[in-house]
């Protein structure tokens, strides 16, 4: 399913749900760093078992393809396409994109002062994701970091991440 509605129309050549733990190299490495260790943690569980909670193994190029397509609205007839775009505000991803949030069908609306994109974040044990991209998906933004940082987890990196998820929807927009 996820060939023929997905990666194939998106062009999507190195992203895989893994069925099992092992993940194919290579691939970031993900850490605990609660002290007085700092422990890899990249294969500590299967990543294929979380399915849609973390569970695709990608690319950067990848996810940068993903969410051009899917904001842009490569994947979806017009229908589905406004629906997704209906927000919530206050309505925020876990962890909270830069600038002001709010929610939509599957899709996060990031307003920022740089201007607004749609995305998602996304977090598990020894990572944290921010991809998202311009209404028309032609600008775009993908940041990976190999820790878990939330509000919750690591609330002192997580200001200085929220800004550098910032600093990318500028640089992606103001081009």
């Amino acid at each position: 399913m996820l060939a023929t509605r997905v990666y194939g129309p998106l062009a999507v050549a190195s992203t895989s749900l893994p069925a099992g733990p092992d993940i194919e190299p290579p691939f970031l490495h993900g850490y605990d760093v609660d002290p007085p260790v700092t422990q890899d943690v990249s294969e500590l569980f299967a990543a294929g078992w979380t399915w849609a909670s973390g569970g695709i193994v990608s690319t950067p190029a990848d996810a940068t393809r993903f969410v051009r397509g899917y904001v842009g609205g490569a994947l979806f007839d017009a229908e589905t396409r406004a629906a997704q775009f209906r927000f919530v505000e206050g309505g925020a991803s876990e962890p909270p994109g830069p600038g002001r949030n709010a929610g939509g069908l599957a899709l996060f609306r990031y307003e920022t002062r740089c201007g607004t994109v749609y995305g998602h974040t996304g977090n598990t044990a020894g990572y944290t994701h921010f991809i998202a991209a311009s209404e028309d998906g032609q600008r775009s933004v993908t940041v990976s970091v190999g820790v878990q940082t939330t509000p919750k987890v690591n609330e002192a990196l997580f200001p200085p991440l929220r800004e550098i998820f910032e600093l990318g929807v500028c640089a992606a927009v103001q081009q």
